[in-house]
């Protein structure tokens, strides 16, 4: 182990993670890649809401002085493949339910390739645990994922990466300079349908800031979003009751840090619209939204937006965040497309790096492969390859790897995984 790392500790549960809290908090105020996505607040609800058929694995690594230096939180999953086939797939804590976005490894500055090297290490002696890891939407300058990609590359383990599409507007210090990125006939659109809206109803936008009026306030979120999505004919993100109590709990937490962003345009005093984010720093996460068809010609949940970034920009906010995914909507708010990134790997001369292959269409090797797994193991990958390309999963990387740059795969991981759930979710 490294000089900078001088111990490594395993927490299996909440309960065992309760005693790590103050030192996890603190880490996070030193690591400047920070956001909600890696507190407490977030990934404990995710864990009470979705964590059943998972194995929560996180890893702490101590300075000499005992120090909190750097954190892996990981969870096992069970993913079955083949009729005969079952693979422990190691994630990122919180991926897998198209909840959770930039997620990443907190370390503290100079700590970066040794926390990287210790989690290889361990990955490596624990192997029964695992078949292969698969680490999605991390943020592309974490200090930690770039580490992990030159020791995969230097100790020849089977590795991928892969790129997934994501959106934010970068917000100047004034609403009039905001205006100045938009193009005429948005800057148009803004006051055209607001005004009218003023005409019509009686308008109010609405923060929910009371840990009174939050239970309303969701309510009023999960109803405008279901009848959004049911009168399209799809489910909608809120007909698990696993979702509902996660922001139930997420949102309650989030509310008593003072990062909660959720706002609430009313007409006549009934909820026409909503949006749910949330605020780490400088940056809002626009997670979750809905609006009543009813008042789909009003365009009430582009006037709520308009209103929630005026008043983000007054604010000091400057990043409004989409995550991921691709909206050609969210461009007419001036959003620049960037990208997360995903690495997935595995051991050499395992059945988790055999599959990855597989999955990834291995091209020159696949018939190195096919000589050397037997008959009966290579059509059970081969199940696997069919099952992975048709489950809409975070493992769906069938043709769409095949035909693209080994180094350059676009929007696959979370964007296949959210597939026709994508407007749903963001």
């Amino acid at each position: 182990m490294s000089p900078l790392i001088h111990q490594m500790r395993t927490y299996r549960s909440l309960d065992d993670l309760e005693s790590l809290r103050p030192a996890w908090e603190k880490l996070l105020t030193e690591f400047s890649g920070a956001t909600t996505f890696s507190t407490w607040e977030w990934l404990a609800p995710w864990w009470r809401a979705f964590g059943k058929g998972r194995e929560l694995l996180v890893l702490a690594f101590f300075d000499e002085s005992a120090s909190l230096v750097g954190l892996a939180p990981l969870a096992i999953s069970r993913r079955r493949v083949a009729p005969l086939l079952e693979l422990r797939v190691l994630s990122l804590w919180g991926d897998g339910t198209q909840d959770s976005d930039n997620l990443d490894f907190p370390v503290r500055a100079g700590c970066e390739d040794a926390v990287a090297a210790a989690l290889l290490d361990y990955l490596k002696k624990e192997s029964r645990l695992w078949d292969f890891c698969e680490f999605n939407t991390m943020p592309p300058d974490s200090p930690v994922a770039r580490c992990l990609a030159k020791r995969l590359g230097d100790r020849g383990w089977t590795a991928y990466d892969e790129q997934i599409v994501c959106l934010a507007i970068s917000l100047p210090e004034t609403w009039e300079a905001y205006l100045g990125q938009l193009s005429s006939k948005e800057r148009g659109k803004i006051a055209y349908y607001q005004n009218r809206l003023q005409r019509k109803y009686r308008m109010r936008l609405r923060k929910c800031e009371r840990g009174a009026d939050l239970r309303l306030c969701l309510e009023a979120l999960f109803n405008l979003h279901q009848k959004r999505w049911l009168s399209a004919g799809r489910p909608g993100s809120f007909a698990r009751t696993a979702r509902r109590d996660f922001y139930c709990e997420m949102a309650h937490l989030l509310l008593n840090r003072g990062w909660l962003e959720f706002w609430l345009l009313e007409l006549n005093g009934e909820p026409a619209a909503a949006q749910f984010g949330f605020r780490y720093g400088r940056t809002v996460f626009q997670l979750q939204e809905g609006f009543d068809p009813a008042y789909s010609a009003d365009s009430v949940g582009f006037v709520l937006r308009a209103q929630v970034v005026r008043e983000f920009i007054a604010a000091g906010v400057r990043r409004y965040d989409f995550l991921a995914g691709e909206d050609s909507a969210k461009l007419r708010w001036a959003a620049q497309p960037g990208h997360y990134i995903g690495l997935q790997f595995a051991p050499p001369l395992t059945r988790g790096s055999l599959c990855l292959r597989l999955i990834h269409g291995a091209g020159k090797h696949k018939e190195k492969l096919r000589a050397y797994v037997p008959r009966n193991a290579w059509r059970a990958l081969h199940a696997a390859k069919q099952k992975f390309r048709g489950a809409g999963s975070a493992s769906s990387l069938g043709s769409a790897a095949e035909a693209a740059p080994t180094n350059v795969k676009l929007a696959i991981s979370k964007s296949f995984s959210r597939s026709d759930s994508a407007a749903e979710a963001k």
